[in-house]
C-alpha cells in the first residue's frame, strides 16, 4: 500500500468518524471472507458501515477527527454509523452469529469511550423503525377501540332485533 493510498484511507475515515455518532471496534480473528461479507451485508441493511482497517491508520483517523483514543491491538474491524442503536445491533448480531470469532472490544458514543455493558444495553433497545411502529400503534389504539366497540354494539342490536 502506497503512502498516497494510506493518506486517502485516513482522510476518508477521518471524515466518516467526524459524522459518526457511534464507532465500535471488534475482533474478527478466524472469520472467513464470506462471513465478513455477511456482516457487511447486515451493516448495509442497517445503514451502518463496516471496514477492516490497519490499527495505525484507524488511530490517526480517530486523532484527526478529535475523538478519544481507543486501544487498537491485533486485527480489528470497525463498525460505525449515525445511529448508535443500529451500530450496536449490527455488532451484537455478528457476535451472536459468529460466536468466539467476532468479539466487541470497545467503542465510542458521541466521541466518548463506551464500556461493553453500555454497548450491550444499547443493542437491546428497539430500532427507530420499531419505535415508530409502537408509537403508531398507540396513536391508532383509540380509533381501533372505537371501531371495535361500534361493531360489538351493532352485533348486539342485530341480535336483539332478531
Amino acid at each position: 500500500m502506497t503512502r498516497q493510498n494510506k493518506e486517502e484511507i485516513v482522510s476518508y475515515l477521518t471524515d466518516e468518524f467526524k459524522e459518526a455518532n457511534a464507532i465500535l471496534v471488534c475482533g474478527f480473528s478466524g472469520l472467513t471472507v464470506s462471513q465478513i461479507e455477511t456482516a457487511r451485508a447486515l451493516a448495509n441493511e442497517a445503514g451502518t458501515k463496516v471496514q477492516v482497517v490497519k490499527n495505525t491508520l484507524a488511530s490517526i483517523a480517530l486523532k484527526n477527527a478529535e475523538l478519544e483514543a481507543l486501544e487498537l491491538k491485533e486485527a480489528n474491524i470497525l463498525v460505525w454509523g449515525d445511529d448508535q442503536v443500529s451500530v450496536c445491533k449490527v455488532a451484537d448480531k455478528a457476535a451472536t452469529d459468529f460466536k468466539d470469532k467476532w468479539v466487541i472490544k470497545s467503542g465510542l458514543f458521541e466521541g466518548k469511550v463506551a464500556d461493553l455493558d453500555q454497548i450491550a444495553a444499547i443493542a437491546k433497545l428497539p430500532s427507530r423503525d420499531e419505535l415508530i411502529g409502537m408509537l403508531l400503534s398507540v396513536w391508532t389504539a383509540p380509533a381501533r377501540n372505537m371501531v371495535t366497540g361500534l361493531d360489538n354494539l351493532k352485533s348486539k342490536l342485530e341480535e336483539e332485533s332478531a
